[in-house]
Protein backbone atom coordinates (compact mmCIF):
# COMPACT_ATOMS: atom_id res chain seq x y z
CA UNK A 1 0.00 0.00 0.00
CA UNK A 2 0.93 3.67 -0.25
CA UNK A 3 2.90 4.99 2.69
CA UNK A 4 3.99 8.41 3.83
CA UNK A 5 7.25 9.58 2.36
CA UNK A 6 9.92 11.50 4.19
CA UNK A 7 12.30 14.30 3.33
CA UNK A 8 15.08 11.74 3.27
CA UNK A 9 13.75 10.03 0.16
CA UNK A 10 11.50 12.58 -1.59
CA UNK A 11 12.83 16.17 -1.51
CA UNK A 12 10.47 18.79 -0.13
CA UNK A 13 10.32 20.79 -3.35
CA UNK A 14 9.15 17.72 -5.27
CA UNK A 15 6.43 17.01 -2.72
CA UNK A 16 5.27 20.61 -3.05
CA UNK A 17 4.94 20.29 -6.82
CA UNK A 18 3.60 16.74 -7.14
CA UNK A 19 1.09 14.45 -5.49
CA UNK A 20 3.22 11.55 -4.20
CA UNK A 21 2.32 7.93 -3.46
CA UNK A 22 5.06 5.47 -2.54
CA UNK A 23 4.37 1.75 -3.10
CA UNK A 24 6.60 -1.09 -1.90
CA UNK A 25 9.20 1.42 -0.69
CA UNK A 26 9.90 2.63 -4.24
CA UNK A 27 11.36 5.96 -3.07
CA UNK A 28 13.72 4.18 -0.70
CA UNK A 29 14.83 1.73 -3.41
CA UNK A 30 15.42 4.54 -5.91
CA UNK A 31 17.21 6.77 -3.42
CA UNK A 32 19.57 4.10 -2.10
CA UNK A 33 19.94 1.68 -5.02
CA UNK A 34 19.61 3.86 -8.13
CA UNK A 35 20.74 7.35 -7.07
CA UNK A 36 22.01 8.44 -10.50
CA UNK A 37 18.82 7.53 -12.35
CA UNK A 38 16.59 8.83 -9.55
CA UNK A 39 18.54 12.08 -9.53
CA UNK A 40 17.95 12.51 -13.28
CA UNK A 41 14.23 11.93 -12.81
CA UNK A 42 14.09 14.47 -9.99
CA UNK A 43 16.02 16.97 -12.11
CA UNK A 44 13.52 16.49 -14.93
CA UNK A 45 10.56 16.82 -12.57
CA UNK A 46 11.92 20.10 -11.23
CA UNK A 47 12.24 21.51 -14.75
CA UNK A 48 8.86 20.26 -15.96
CA UNK A 49 6.10 22.85 -16.35
CA UNK A 50 2.86 23.16 -18.30
CA UNK A 51 0.59 26.04 -19.35
CA UNK A 52 -3.15 26.48 -19.58
CA UNK A 53 -2.85 26.36 -23.37
CA UNK A 54 -1.22 22.92 -23.06
CA UNK A 55 -4.30 21.76 -21.19
CA UNK A 56 -6.82 23.40 -23.54
CA UNK A 57 -5.37 22.21 -26.83
CA UNK A 58 -6.15 18.76 -28.28
CA UNK A 59 -3.69 15.93 -28.58
CA UNK A 60 -4.08 13.44 -25.70
CA UNK A 61 -0.81 11.59 -25.12
CA UNK A 62 0.54 13.11 -28.37
CA UNK A 63 0.21 16.64 -27.03
CA UNK A 64 3.03 18.96 -26.06
CA UNK A 65 3.06 17.61 -22.52
CA UNK A 66 4.50 14.13 -23.29
CA UNK A 67 6.90 15.74 -25.79
CA UNK A 68 8.15 18.02 -23.02
CA UNK A 69 8.84 15.04 -20.77
CA UNK A 70 10.73 13.35 -23.61
CA UNK A 71 12.87 16.43 -23.98
CA UNK A 72 13.88 16.18 -20.33
CA UNK A 73 14.88 12.49 -20.40
CA UNK A 74 15.83 11.28 -23.89
CA UNK A 75 19.10 13.20 -24.05
CA UNK A 76 20.14 11.61 -20.77
CA UNK A 77 19.90 8.11 -22.21
CA UNK A 78 16.36 7.12 -21.22
CA UNK A 79 15.13 4.85 -24.01
CA UNK A 80 11.91 3.13 -24.98
CA UNK A 81 12.45 -0.53 -24.10
CA UNK A 82 10.52 -3.65 -25.03
CA UNK A 83 10.98 -7.20 -23.75
CA UNK A 84 9.72 -10.49 -25.11
CA UNK A 85 10.67 -14.06 -24.40
CA UNK A 86 9.81 -17.75 -24.40
CA UNK A 87 9.38 -19.87 -21.29
CA UNK A 88 11.45 -23.06 -21.22
CA UNK A 89 10.10 -25.75 -18.87
CA UNK A 90 11.68 -29.03 -17.80
CA UNK A 91 9.04 -31.47 -16.59
CA UNK A 92 10.32 -34.44 -14.57
CA UNK A 93 7.89 -37.25 -13.83
CA UNK A 94 7.81 -40.87 -12.73
CA UNK A 95 10.31 -42.39 -10.34
CA UNK A 96 13.50 -44.35 -10.45
CA UNK A 97 11.71 -47.49 -9.35
CA UNK A 98 13.54 -47.40 -6.04
CA UNK A 99 12.23 -46.68 -2.59
CA UNK A 100 10.97 -43.17 -2.03
CA UNK A 101 12.69 -40.74 0.26
CA UNK A 102 10.03 -41.39 2.92
CA UNK A 103 11.10 -45.02 2.83
CA UNK A 104 14.69 -44.15 3.53
CA UNK A 105 16.05 -43.78 0.00
CA UNK A 106 17.11 -40.34 -1.24
CA UNK A 107 17.37 -41.32 -4.91
CA UNK A 108 14.55 -39.02 -6.07
CA UNK A 109 14.74 -35.95 -8.36
CA UNK A 110 16.17 -32.98 -6.55
CA UNK A 111 13.77 -30.24 -5.52
CA UNK A 112 14.31 -26.50 -5.63
CA UNK A 113 17.84 -25.62 -6.59
CA UNK A 114 18.55 -29.10 -7.99
CA UNK A 115 21.53 -29.39 -10.31
CA UNK A 116 20.99 -32.81 -11.87
CA UNK A 117 21.27 -32.84 -15.66
CA UNK A 118 18.67 -34.36 -17.97
CA UNK A 119 21.00 -37.27 -18.67
CA UNK A 120 21.44 -37.98 -14.97
CA UNK A 121 17.70 -37.95 -14.37
CA UNK A 122 17.00 -40.23 -17.34
CA UNK A 123 19.70 -42.63 -16.20
CA UNK A 124 17.87 -42.95 -12.88
CA UNK A 125 14.62 -43.86 -14.63
CA UNK A 126 12.80 -40.55 -14.63
CA UNK A 127 10.85 -39.27 -17.63
CA UNK A 128 12.08 -35.82 -18.66
CA UNK A 129 10.10 -33.59 -21.01
CA UNK A 130 11.17 -30.19 -22.33
CA UNK A 131 8.32 -27.77 -23.04
CA UNK A 132 8.59 -24.39 -24.74
CA UNK A 133 5.87 -21.76 -24.29
CA UNK A 134 6.55 -19.30 -27.07
CA UNK A 135 5.92 -15.60 -26.51
CA UNK A 136 5.34 -16.11 -22.79
CA UNK A 137 6.44 -12.46 -22.55
CA UNK A 138 4.74 -10.81 -25.48
CA UNK A 139 6.48 -7.51 -26.04
CA UNK A 140 5.89 -5.52 -22.85
CA UNK A 141 7.01 -1.94 -23.45
CA UNK A 142 8.04 0.95 -21.18
CA UNK A 143 8.58 4.39 -22.69
CA UNK A 144 11.64 5.32 -20.62
CA UNK A 145 14.15 2.87 -19.16
CA UNK A 146 17.69 3.51 -18.01
CA UNK A 147 19.76 0.82 -16.32
CA UNK A 148 17.48 -0.60 -13.61
CA UNK A 149 14.81 2.13 -13.46
CA UNK A 150 11.62 2.48 -15.54
CA UNK A 151 9.62 5.69 -16.03
CA UNK A 152 6.35 6.34 -17.82
CA UNK A 153 3.88 9.20 -18.30
CA UNK A 154 0.14 8.94 -18.82
CA UNK A 155 -1.44 12.34 -19.41
CA UNK A 156 -4.81 11.70 -21.03
CA UNK A 157 -5.27 8.15 -22.29
CA UNK A 158 -8.05 5.70 -21.48
CA UNK A 159 -7.63 4.56 -17.90
CA UNK A 160 -7.10 0.92 -18.97
CA UNK A 161 -3.67 2.06 -20.13
CA UNK A 162 -2.62 1.91 -16.47
CA UNK A 163 -3.16 -1.87 -16.52
CA UNK A 164 -0.73 -2.16 -19.42
CA UNK A 165 1.84 0.04 -17.68
CA UNK A 166 1.67 -1.78 -14.36
CA UNK A 167 1.82 -5.20 -16.03
CA UNK A 168 4.89 -4.06 -17.98
CA UNK A 169 6.56 -2.81 -14.77
CA UNK A 170 5.74 -6.14 -13.15
CA UNK A 171 7.19 -8.14 -16.07
CA UNK A 172 10.40 -6.09 -16.14
CA UNK A 173 10.78 -6.51 -12.38
CA UNK A 174 10.06 -10.25 -12.35
CA UNK A 175 12.67 -10.69 -15.09
CA UNK A 176 15.13 -8.86 -12.81
CA UNK A 177 15.60 -6.04 -15.32
CA UNK A 178 14.52 -3.15 -13.08
CA UNK A 179 14.56 -2.41 -9.35
CA UNK A 180 11.74 0.16 -9.34
CA UNK A 181 9.46 2.25 -11.54
CA UNK A 182 8.07 5.79 -11.57
CA UNK A 183 4.68 6.60 -13.09
CA UNK A 184 3.69 10.23 -13.71
CA UNK A 185 0.06 11.16 -14.36
CA UNK A 186 -2.50 13.87 -13.63
CA UNK A 187 -2.93 14.59 -9.95
CA UNK A 188 -6.37 14.70 -8.34
CA UNK A 189 -6.10 18.45 -7.72
CA UNK A 190 -6.11 19.19 -11.47
CA UNK A 191 -9.83 18.39 -11.56
CA UNK A 192 -10.51 21.80 -10.03
CA UNK A 193 -8.55 23.42 -12.86
CA UNK A 194 -10.55 21.58 -15.52
CA UNK A 195 -13.80 22.71 -13.92
CA UNK A 196 -12.79 26.36 -14.23
CA UNK A 197 -11.22 26.46 -17.69
CA UNK A 198 -14.38 26.41 -19.77
CA UNK A 199 -14.28 25.24 -23.41
CA UNK A 200 -11.73 23.04 -25.12
CA UNK A 201 -9.74 24.69 -27.94
CA UNK A 202 -8.95 23.37 -31.40
CA UNK A 203 -5.50 23.48 -33.05
CA UNK A 204 -6.11 27.13 -34.07
CA UNK A 205 -7.03 28.19 -30.56
CA UNK A 206 -10.78 28.45 -31.20
CA UNK A 207 -13.44 26.86 -28.96
CA UNK A 208 -14.44 23.37 -30.10
CA UNK A 209 -18.16 22.79 -30.57
CA UNK A 210 -20.27 19.68 -30.12
CA UNK A 211 -22.83 18.44 -32.66
CA UNK A 212 -25.38 20.88 -31.22
CA UNK A 213 -23.07 23.85 -31.69
CA UNK A 214 -22.33 24.21 -27.99
CA UNK A 215 -18.77 24.53 -26.65
CA UNK A 216 -17.09 21.30 -25.55
CA UNK A 217 -15.95 21.70 -21.95
CA UNK A 218 -12.41 20.92 -20.80
CA UNK A 219 -13.73 18.86 -17.89
CA UNK A 220 -15.38 16.52 -20.40
CA UNK A 221 -12.10 16.01 -22.28
CA UNK A 222 -10.36 15.02 -19.04
CA UNK A 223 -13.12 12.70 -17.87
CA UNK A 224 -13.23 10.24 -15.00
CA UNK A 225 -12.41 7.29 -17.28
CA UNK A 226 -9.09 8.75 -18.44
CA UNK A 227 -5.63 8.43 -16.86
CA UNK A 228 -5.45 10.34 -13.60
CA UNK A 229 -4.43 9.51 -10.06
CA UNK A 230 -7.91 8.43 -8.99
CA UNK A 231 -7.84 5.64 -11.57
CA UNK A 232 -4.26 4.64 -10.77
CA UNK A 233 -4.39 4.29 -6.99
CA UNK A 234 -7.04 1.59 -6.78
CA UNK A 235 -5.03 -0.47 -9.26
CA UNK A 236 -1.92 -0.05 -7.14
CA UNK A 237 -3.87 -0.85 -3.98
CA UNK A 238 -5.07 -4.03 -5.69
CA UNK A 239 -1.44 -5.01 -6.32
CA UNK A 240 -1.58 -5.05 -10.11
CA UNK A 241 2.09 -4.07 -10.18
CA UNK A 242 3.01 -7.32 -8.41
CA UNK A 243 6.20 -7.01 -6.40
CA UNK A 244 7.57 -4.07 -8.37
CA UNK A 245 8.15 -0.94 -6.27
CA UNK A 246 6.25 1.94 -7.90
CA UNK A 247 6.47 5.65 -7.16
CA UNK A 248 3.26 7.30 -8.40
CA UNK A 249 3.48 11.05 -9.01
CA UNK A 250 0.60 13.41 -9.83
CA UNK A 251 0.88 16.68 -11.73
CA UNK A 252 -0.68 19.49 -9.68
CA UNK A 253 -1.72 23.13 -10.36
CA UNK A 254 1.62 24.21 -8.87
CA UNK A 255 3.20 23.14 -12.19
CA UNK A 256 0.94 25.36 -14.33
CA UNK A 257 2.97 28.52 -14.98
CA UNK A 258 0.00 30.82 -15.64
CA UNK A 259 -2.57 29.33 -13.27
CA UNK A 260 -2.14 31.92 -10.52
CA UNK A 261 -2.56 34.78 -13.01
CA UNK A 262 -5.69 33.13 -14.37
CA UNK A 263 -7.12 32.87 -10.86
CA UNK A 264 -6.43 36.55 -10.20
CA UNK A 265 -8.07 37.60 -13.48
CA UNK A 266 -11.21 35.66 -12.60
CA UNK A 267 -11.34 36.51 -8.91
Amino acid sequence: MSVDTSDKFIPKDIRELYEVHNYRNAAQVLHTGCPLEFGEILEGLRAFRITLDDIRKPGGNESEIPKRVSGLLRDKGWRETRIKGDLLITKVSGSSGKKSRSEGNGDEPEGEGGTETTEELVSKGFHVEHIKRENFLDGHKVDYVKNRVAFDLEWNSKDQTFDRDLYAFRAFHECDLIDAAVLLTRGSSLNEVFEKLGPELDADGNPKLDKNGKPKLIKTKYGASTTWMGKLLYRLNAGRHGGCPVLALGITPALITDWDDNEKDHA
